[in-house]
């Protein structure tokens, strides 16, 4: 399994364990955050600590999980980008756009 999904009471947590992300996985991310935000859910951590590269596709899988969430009120928090990651990121701009946490129990204490 690409990502691991655990729910809490007010928020849910992606966890990737993929060393990329990129056209070949993220419809997958893209399945998952549909079917949570179908069942409800409107707070979600993803949580990349495992992820080496992402790629444009990656990137749109990100930005779907943000609009999801603000589209019902809730809140998305990435975190746990390695260097590449949030290179890739801050490159294209999205560091202003997303809200990015460095570590997962930073993330959850925003959400709590």
């Amino acid at each position: 399994m690409n990502f691991i999904i655990a729910q809490d009471s007010n928020f849910t947590v992606i966890q990737s364990s993929i060393e990329k992300l990129d056209a070949s996985n993220a419809s997958d991310l893209k399945s998952e955050l549909l079917l949570l935000n179908k069942s409800g859910v409107n707070s979600i951590i993803l949580d990349l600590s495992k992820t080496r590269y992402c790629d444009s596709s990656g990137l749109s899988a990100i930005l779907t999980a943000n609009r999801l969430c603000k589209d019902t009120n809730g809140k998305f928090i990435l975190c746990g980008l390695q260097e590449n990651v949030a290179k890739m990121i801050r490159i294209a701009q999205l560091d202003k756009v997303l809200s990015i946490s460095e570590t997962i129990t930073e993330a959850k204490s925003v959400l709590i």
